[in-house]
C-alpha cells in the first residue's frame, strides 16, 4: 500500500514538472506586429460641449416667483421681447411710497423756498429740504431700475435654444432662465490642461468623438485661445470651429483630440511594443533587444526614426522585465 503511494506521489510529481516545463520551458507567448509606413499624431486630449458661436445667457438678477413665462422654446424672438414676469407686488409697493415721500419732499421745497424769499427762514433750512428731495430722488431711480429686473427681456435676437424654469416656481438669482442665440454655426468650447496647453495652437486640426456618433469621423479647428488659465481647475479654454455639416448637437459632450504634431510616411510601431528606449524582435524563438530612436509619440503608435525597417516584426506587448535571450513563443 505505501509503495503505490509512492508511486502516485512520484507520477503527480512528474505531471508537475512537465507543467512547469510547458508553461517556462516554452517561454511567454508573444504576438508580432509588423513594422509599417504610416502617418504619426501627437495628440493633446481635451474634453467639450457643442454650442452656438453667437448666442446669450439669460438669467434672473432677484429671487422671487416665476408669475408669467412664455412658451417659446425653439422659436425666434426679437430683442427686448418679453420672456418672463417675476413676482414685482413687493418692489412696486416700495416704489409708490417712495414716489408718495418725494411728492412730499417737493412741496417741503417748494414752502422753505417760498419763506426764504420772504425772509421767514433760514439757508439751512433750505438747504436741507433741497438735500432731501435729491436723496429721494435718488431712491426712487434706483427702485424704477430694480422694477425693470422683474421683468426678463431678450438681450438679442435669434431662437430660444433652451428654456429652464416653469410658471410658479423660484427663480433664484443668477439661475440661468434661457439661453438665446443662432443655432448655426457651432463650435466645441474646451478645456486643455495647463500642462499641455504649450503645445496647442490656432489653425491645428481636432478629431472630434462622440457616443452619439461613434462610426462617424468628426473634425474641426482651434479657432482660438483664452489668454488666461483658469487657477482652480489648471485649465485653459479653447474653442474648436466646426463645419457647417456637422451632425453634433448643442449641449453634446465631446472628447477632441487636437493634432500638435503630424509627420506622414515614417515607421511606425505600436506603444505597447516600446520599454526602455527599444523594442525586441524575435529570432529562433528568443529575445532580441533593439534600441531604437522614436519621434512622435502618438495614443496607439509611435515614430521609430532609427534602429528598425520597413517589414521587421517586434514583440507585443513587451515587458519592463524582459533583458533580451528570454525563450518566447508566438501566438497564432
Amino acid at each position: 500500500m505505501k509503495l503505490r503511494s509512492w508511486v502516485v506521489l512520484v507520477a503527480l510529481a512528474g505531471l508537475g514538472g512537465a507543467g512547469v516545463w510547458w508553461q517556462y520551458g516554452r517561454g511567454t507567448e508573444v504576438r508580432l506586429q509588423p513594422v509599417a509606413r504610416g502617418t504619426a499624431a501627437e495628440i493633446v486630449y481635451a474634453t467639450g460641449i457643442v454650442e452656438p458661436v453667437r448666442w446669450a445667457k439669460v438669467a434672473s438678477l432677484v429671487r422671487e416667483r416665476i408669475i408669467d413665462i412664455c412658451t417659446c422654446e425653439g422659436k425666434p424672438v426679437a430683442a427686448g421681447d418679453i420672456l418672463a414676469r417675476l413676482d414685482d407686488r413687493e418692489v412696486l409697493a416700495n416704489l409708490g411710497e417712495l414716489q408718495a415721500r418725494q411728492g412730499l419732499a417737493q412741496r417741503e421745497l417748494d414752502r422753505v423756498s417760498t419763506l426764504i424769499q420772504r425772509g421767514s427762514t433760514t439757508q439751512q433750512a433750505y438747504d436741507k429740504a433741497t438735500s432731501d428731495l435729491a436723496q429721494i430722488r435718488a431712491l426712487v431711480a434706483a427702485t424704477t431700475e430694480r422694477v425693470a429686473e422683474y421683468t426678463i427681456r431678450a438681450p438679442r435676437a435669434g431662437i430660444v435654444l433652451r428654456q429652464d424654469g416653469e410658471l410658479g416656481e423660484i427663480a433664484e438669482s443668477g439661475q440661468v432662465l434661457f439661453r438665446v442665440g443662432d443655432p448655426r454655426p457651432v463650435q466645441v468650447t474646451a478645456d486643455v490642461a495647463e500642462e499641455d496647453i504649450p503645445r496647442v495652437r490656432v489653425g491645428q486640426k481636432v478629431l472630434l468623438r462622440t457616443d452619439a456618433f461613434k462610426d462617424r469621423p468628426l473634425d474641426g479647428t482651434v479657432r482660438e485661445m483664452t489668454p488666461m488659465g483658469d487657477t482652480a481647475t489648471k485649465t485653459f479654454r479653447i474653442r474648436i470651429a466646426l463645419p457647417d455639416e456637422t451632425p453634433l448637437h448643442l449641449g453634446m459632450s465631446v472628447e477632441a483630440n487636437i493634432v500638435s504634431r503630424e509627420a506622414a510616411n515614417v515607421l511606425l510601431v505600436p506603444a505597447e511594443a516600446l520599454v526602455g528606449g527599444a523594442v525586441f524582435i524575435v529570432d529562433k524563438g528568443r529575445l532580441v533587444r533593439r534600441p531604437v530612436e522614436v519621434g512622435i509619440r502618438g495614443t496607439r503608435m509611435i515614430e521609430v526614426r532609427t534602429g528598425l525597417a520597413e517589414g521587421e516584426q517586434v514583440a507585443v506587448p513587451a515587458e519592463a522585465a524582459w533583458r533580451g535571450g528570454e525563450r518566447v513563443r508566438i501566438a497564432p
